[in-house]
């Protein structure tokens, strides 16, 4: 089956699905704007990614503090309490069983209380919506950090590797700050916490001092 096209522009259809917000627990940070591609085969996510395309709504990801993703579940089993809204824009099924979707994350949300599992093993948990990264342009002195993402973006394309959603935001600090996080060779602790703050500019200037330290960026 050729790849279908989806309205990325999806958003939730009324507050209802916060009570028992679907996730998808990874081993990885979902941010918001970023790419997310997943090969999908459990019959639980087969049925979550099913469910989604009917009610054109976005499920949760959330990254797993302990454990393994295999089952995803099991005795001392945990999930980060914040995580990030993914929409469903292309599914392509062209094995029997498996789904390959491409995602794109949106907003951030915070579990209000621990998640609970169904009978078919599938987690979900009530949760609120945190505020979107507030607009604002990098400053000056980030115009290093704000260039050596546009050379690699376009590194990337050139390379066929498709790792950065277009268009680029590059005059959005938040927007440059997540893709770095994307990008940067971190620890998944240190990328859930870079995605967990409040402030873009901090989380601009987190990365822009790793880079320098690296000595990827020079004075």
């Amino acid at each position: 089956m050729p790849v279908t096209a989806i309205d990325s522009a999806i958003t939730l259809a009324d507050t209802a699905q916060l009570d028992a917000l679907p996730l998808f627990p990874l081993r990885n940070v979902l941010f918001p704007g970023g790419l997310l591609l997943l090969k999908v085969f459990e019959a639980r996510y087969l049925d979550l990614a099913s469910r989604c395309l009917r009610s054109r709504e976005p499920f949760g990801v959330v990254c797993i503090a302990q454990g393994q993703e295999a089952g995803a579940s099991g005795p001392g089993f945990r999930i980060e309490p914040v995580g990030v809204l993914a929409h469903i824009d292309d599914v392509d099924s062209e094995q029997p069983g498996i789904l390959h979707l491409r995602c794109h994350g949106s907003q951030r949300f915070r579990l209000t209380s621990a998640p609970t599992q169904d009978s078919v093993g599938l987690w979900s948990g009530p949760a609120e919506l945190i505020d979107p990264d507030p607009l604002m342009r990098p400053s000056e002195e980030m115009g290093a950090c704000v260039n050596a993402l546009a050379q690699a973006a376009a590194r990337l394309k050139e390379q066929d590797q498709i790792a950065i959603l277009e268009p680029l935001q590059l005059d959005d600090a938040g927007w440059v700050a997540n893709r770095w996080c994307e990008l940067l060779p971190i620890s998944i602790t240190a990328k859930q916490k870079l995605m967990e703050l409040p402030d873009p500019e901090s989380r601009l200037r987190l990365v822009d001092q790793f880079l320098r330290n690296k000595q990827v960026l020079m004075d």
